[in-house]
């Protein structure tokens, strides 16, 4: 497993998992064929059985795979489009998510629901382009969004073998990057962040495809700051130690976060650096701006969407 693509990893711990344990199955919209790479070949290696093409009724297979695991699988439910979330947040955040508690821990819901799309600066437009982490996050669901290949495989590991509902994105611009891997992956503990790059000046912390974009900032300001990239992974629950110890490091945040600005993971992590950190100079956000609705226009797009001139910006600001 030396080089290893984002979908392909996404793939193979689905492969893994499935040849790991049987109670393990896909469920979804054309994932028999692998409509979006990530299920390909599933179907001839485990069988139909285990990978079920579903109508088009989110809400009724989003059901479904709460109670097969209530009695006893592990579903994989996967979405071909983040937006279609809000179709089914009633049966996740106040179904499956609160069984657990309301049953005294004598149930338990392991689903997995797998979100590829968003984050696509490609046209999607209003209803296909919504990147709602955030939104999970904010009811206590568990949520990953995986920045590279080899955490892309060991958290969906984690979030399959999990007893709880989680949620995992995976944004579209990361499904064809690659990375060389050494020796064999394995799970990747949830609430786990990741330090990509050390640094002394400026921490910045950023999400899912972002993270690309932070250490292509932090390289072509070498010369001039030392900038330290940390990937939270798992946006809940958050790794607040190694957020907490990079900033007593370096005294300054910025926050590149993909999704909407009012009550987005961004504005979270900038309040708790606030009220618990010690911080040197305001902390910065850069995300999408307060209620925005992703245009068709291309130009408009991009406009809209975090960028490495907006983290440049602010990086500015927090350093003056």
């Amino acid at each position: 497993m030396a080089h290893l693509t984002y979908i392909a990893a996404l793939n193979q711990a689905l492969r893994d998992e499935m040849g790991r344990d049987e109670r393990v199955f896909v469920l979804g919209e054309d994932v028999r064929l692998g409509l979006t790479g990530i299920t390909s070949g599933l179907a001839v290696a485990y069988g139909e059985d285990r990978v079920v093409d579903m109508p088009l009724s989110e809400q009724g297979f989003t059901s479904l795979a709460t109670g097969a695991a209530m009695a006893g699988q592990r579903p994989v439910v996967e979405y071909q489009i983040p937006s279609l979330l809000y179709l089914v947040f009633e049966q996740i955040a106040n179904q499956a998510h609160k069984f657990s508690l309301m049953t005294g821990g004598q149930v338990s819901v392991p689903v997995t629901y797998l979100v590829p799309g968003s984050g696509s600066r490609s046209g999607m437009a209003g209803q296909h382009s919504d990147h709602p982490y955030s939104l999970f996050a904010h009811v206590g669901i568990k949520t990953v969004v995986p920045a590279t290949p080899s955490d892309a495989y060991g958290l969906l590991l984690s979030a399959i073998r999990d007893p709880d509902p989680v949620a995992v994105f995976a944004p579209t611009l990361l499904m064809g990057t690659a990375e060389e891997i050494t020796g064999e992956p394995g799970p990747v503990p949830l609430g786990s962040a990741r330090v990509h790059r050390e640094g002394t000046d400026v921490t910045v912390v950023a999400v899912g495809h972002l993270v690309q974009t932070a250490l292509q900032v932090a390289a072509e300001l070498a010369d001039e700051v030392s900038i330290e990239v940390v990937d939270p992974r798992t946006v809940y629950p958050i790794d607040w130690a190694t957020l907490g110890a990079s900033v007593a490091k370096t005294g300054r945040l910025v926050v590149m976060d993909d999704s909407n600005r009012a009550c987005g993971l961004g504005g979270e992590i900038l309040a708790t650096a606030a009220e618990e950190f010690a911080l040197v100079a305001p902390p910065k956000r850069v995300s999408r701006p307060d209620g925005a609705v992703i245009p068709y226009a291309l130009a408009l797009d991009h406009a809209l969407l975090p960028s490495a001139r907006q983290l440049t910006e602010a990086l500015r600001a927090v350093l003056k």
